[in-house]
């Protein structure tokens, strides 16, 4: 696929030129002349910008176009005149999302199957590795400028390991994760390029709000794109909304006593909108509310009110998040690139369970100084129509909304307002964004082999019929590993299990997405070719060997083996 590209050093892009200035400036008017008359300058302007936007903790049903109650006008306006992903998967955690995006590879073979921190093993260093390359380094030497805003999160414990040592152009972020919204919190660090901006010590002016910050810094970097005259890639990572929740108090006030209806009545307004849209089908079994959340009609008045507060917090947050988006896009229209202009915008893994069922409310959650979690109950809702949560390899943890919008290529394909219903994983985004940019994949890096791709591009997806979908995509295995939580899916089958104790589940996705018939006794067969698979694949791409128990075979006695008690 792609050709051997020399130009790395120490990380970066190398020089190709060298000699008098006079010379190379002499050279490269005689290159500019050819390239004009051979008509490859106007080629090349027409290449189009990317943007790719990942929301943090942001459940499937979190959107309007994805059947929610919250207003995303923005977001939904995309997707009008875009495409909509149907059954488009993350990794189900934040690293390892972001890892796979950044290489196109699976996050295990990207040196990071957990998180940042470096366990001495290859599939689970905490950082990117140096034999795999980012979409920031492959288009690059396709002449883009490129720019990373928001959260890395995919390595900072060393210089090396920041966006202009990947790739970027330039970085307004903080390489450490999210976690905060007014303000930095202990562990965290605003960087400019490669110098430290802000610190806990030394924090954000007052106004300042990281999903705003985030797409302000996008449009400069995109207006030094401008100068420069280069097509741009903006990957422009929020930390929304992750907990701990924070938004300014007239936005949580707009959504105040709207979810005292319950989680089950909201949930379930959720999931019929998602029908109307025809994101889900009706024949899918409810899947049933988790044994540790309570009816509604079992929690107090307080706790009603208590409950409701939680909610318009995370609503408020989405909210804000969609007032970014439509900052980006007013942004991009007055600078006249809007037309030409991928725009990508998906999660990094379901909502969250992440303190328990009952959440919390510390603070006041409009200051920097608060601390507020959702918690299970809403992240039930969160998920509509699925099962279970972040981290978990279960539709609930791993399914994310995807939105594709680009007026120059979509609305000449017809595919406008179209669900994509084919099976596509975080780790296409590199391929279809080479593809897109006319970039190839290099060989080496640094005079080191790079590992092969493992997305595909999805661009054949908008531009022709879904009957026209090829095999090698449609049919193709997917695969999921994360602290001994594992899938695969194939076709219509997923087998998958909650733990590395837990014994393996098989699911017919096209009838029971929601995971509620387990045939693992009825289909063995099937069962037992997904978990070779899943092992073939585990040991290929560096699952295996994992940190103490890690990951685990599958090949163990009792549970771990497909079908067994």
């Amino acid at each position: 696929m792609g050709v051997k590209t020399g130009g790395w050093k120490n990380g970066r892009l190398a020089s190709f030129h060298g000699g008098p200035v006079e010379a190379l400036d002499s050279m490269k008017a005689l290159v500019f002349l050819i390239l004009l008359g051979s008509g490859f300058l106007a080629v090349a302007a027409e290449k189009p910008n990317l943007v790719v936007i990942l929301a943090d903790d942001m459940g499937f049903s979190d959107l309007g176009c994805y059947g929610s109650e919250i207003p995303t006008p923005h977001l939904d306006a995309l997707a009008a005149s875009g495409v909509r992903f149907s059954q488009f998967y993350n990794t189900g955690r934040c690293c390892p999302t972001r890892a796979s995006l950044l290489t196109g590879l699976y996050s295990h073979r990207a040196g990071i199957g957990h998180m940042t921190e470096d366990k001495g093993l290859p599939g689970y260093r905490g950082f990117l590795t140096e034999n795999t390359v980012t979409l920031g380094e492959v288009l690059k030497l396709a002449g883009y400028f490129t720019a990373v805003t928001g959260k890395w999160h995919v390595g900072h414990k060393g210089l090396e390991q920041l966006p202009l040592q990947r790739g970027f152009d330039r970085f307004y972020g903080v390489p450490e994760g999210g976690g905060f919204y007014f303000k930095l919190k202990e562990g965290r660090t605003l960087w400019l390029n490669d110098q430290v901006l802000h610190t806990p010590e030394n924090n954000m002016p007052d106004g300042w709000y990281s999903t705003d910050a985030w797409t302000e810094w996008g449009l400069k970097f995109i207006d030094e794109a401008r100068l420069e005259k280069k097509p741009f890639l903006l990957y422009l990572a929020h930390n929304a909304p992750h907990f701990p929740l924070q938004a300014p108090a007239a936005e949580i006030e707009k959504f105040r006593q709207q979810y005292r209806l319950g989680w089950g009545a909201v949930r379930d307004r959720r999931r019929e909108r998602l029908i109307e849209l025809g994101m889900i089908d009706r024949r899918w079994a409810k899947a049933a509310r988790p044994e540790t959340v309570r009816a509604w009609q079992k929690v107090s008045e307080a706790e009603r009110d208590r409950f409701d507060h939680l909610m318009a917090v995370y609503a408020a947050c989405v909210h804000r998040l969609d007032q970014s988006v439509g900052q980006l896009v007013a942004g991009l229209k007055q600078r006249g690139v809007f037309e030409n202009t991928v725009i990508w915008f998906m999660s990094d893994n379901g909502g969250t369970a992440e303190s328990g069922p009952a959440g919390r409310s510390e603070g006041d959650p409009s200051t920097a100084d608060s601390t507020w979690f959702c918690g299970e109950s809403w992240a039930f809702v969160q998920n509509t129509p699925f099962r279970l949560f972040k981290r978990y390899n279960h539709e609930g943890g791993i399914a994310t909304p995807l939105i594709v919008h680009w007026p120059k290529g979509l609305a000449g394909a017809g595919r406008t307002g179209k669900i994509v219903t084919t099976p596509a994983h975080v780790i296409d985004v590199m391929a279809t964004c080479l593809d897109l940019a006319g970039a190839q994949y290099p060989l080496e890096r640094a005079g080191k082999a790079v590992t092969p791709l493992a997305g595909q591009s999805l661009r054949g997806l908008w531009e022709k019929p879904e009957a026209e979908v090829p095999a090698e995509l449609a049919e193709r295995a997917l695969f999921w590993e994360h602290e001994g939580r594992a899938a695969v899916r194939q076709g219509d089958f997923k087998l998958v299990r909650q733990s590395l104790e837990a014994s393996w589940e098989l699911y017919e996705i096209k009838t029971d997405r929601t995971e509620s018939r387990n045939l693992v006794g009825e289909k063995p067969a099937v069962a037992a070719r997904l978990e070779a698979a899943w092992l073939d694949w585990a040991k290929e791409n560096q699952v295996l060997p994992a940190p103490g128990k890690g990951a685990g075979a599958g090949k163990g006695k009792g549970k771990n083996k497909a079908g067994g008690k």
